[in-house]
């Protein structure tokens, strides 16, 4: 019985895995044109502030904001701003890192958010992770140290927003966790994309840089049709299957970014890089597994008892 169950969660339709794949496309393909413009001279944090206006723009549009006014109420406007602020930051930190890091590199960096998560989770929402799943995280803390090699002279700014991004997107997803019982999935999309819009505002006529040209023009104006789009290829795969079944997918976007890097930018990452990103992706899926065993005991558990011994494993 208990395999049937099993087989039933973990199976995942052919059309939500191709959203989620087709998203980890779009995603790399924001960075990509990220990279190339900021490279280019324009200012990333105006770069930035683009992203997240056409995100607006997009959101009003998709959501048909005259249709949808839960899309506009709040239960807790300061939280709604401040998830935003750590989504900009996540954004930013990845923009700026792009500077002189390759695709490949801020991408593996990345990857350790879901174990920071796990670790967070504990103190900020009471999820304690077992002593497995804390070795999982200091495993891919080990690959996080393969990649950047402090002490080596191969640790420089790049790494240090890298790791900036990929904490504030840490503290993104456990805000969401901790708002998405009370908050509207349509206010939280517009939200998290409007904050950053009017907090960065001020500073749009001291960074601002208009492309050179309209190649650089298309480029600009194509990074909210990424991130919109990607977002809303993720939230369609997640309705069509489970987290656990899907866990796996997402790591297919190490395989767009090592391609767009060596064909846009004629980049390959190093066997450091290479090294350092596969422990983390295998701590990282071991940690799903992990995950999904736990809810498999809590389901079956027969008494409280059970279900605390449970969450220790």
């Amino acid at each position: 019985m208990n395999s049937i169950r099993y087989s039933a969660e973990e199976a995942a339709p052919s059309r939500a895995i191709a959203c989620i794949v087709a998203s980890g496309l779009l995603f790399s393909c924001l960075d990509t044109s990220a990279k190339y413009l900021v490279l280019s001279g324009m200012d990333a944090l105006f770069v930035s502030w683009m992203r997240f206006l056409e995100h607006v723009v997009l959101a009003l549009i998709l959501f048909k904001a005259w249709r949808t006014p839960a899309m506009f109420r709040v239960v807790n406007l300061p939280a709604q701003v401040l998830r935003g602020a750590f989504l900009f930051g996540s954004t930013i930190f990845n923009f700026l890192a792009l500077e002189t890091l390759q695709l490949a590199q801020t991408m593996s960096i990345a990857f350790f958010a879901p174990m920071l998560i796990t670790a967070l989770a504990g103190p900020l929402l009471g999820e304690w992770a077992g002593w497995r799943r804390w070795l999982a995280i200091a495993a891919g803390f080990v690959g996080v140290l393969v990649i950047t090699r402090p002490g080596f002279g191969t640790f420089e700014l790049g790494h240090l927003f890298a790791l900036g991004s990929m904490l504030s997107n840490s503290f993104y997803v456990i805000m969401t966790r901790r708002m998405g019982a009370k908050e509207s999935a349509e206010s939280m999309i517009f939200y998290s994309a409007l904050a950053p819009v009017v907090l960065i505002a001020p500073t749009v006529p001291y960074t601002a840089s208009m492309p050179a040209d309209l190649f650089h023009w298309a480029i600009l104006l194509s990074l909210g049709f990424y991130g919109g789009f990607g977002h809303w290829l993720l939230i369609r795969a997640y309705k069509l299957a489970t987290t656990s079944a899907l866990a796996p997918y997402p790591y297919m976007q190490m395989v767009w970014m090592i391609f767009l890097g060596f064909v846009v930018f004629d980049q390959f990452p190093n066997r450091w890089t290479l090294a350092g990103a596969a422990i983390i992706v295998a701590s990282g899926l071991y940690i799903v597994h992990r995950e999904h065993r736990l809810r498999l005991k809590n389901s079956t558990a027969p008494n409280a008892a059970d279900e605390e011994l449970a969450k220790k494993l």
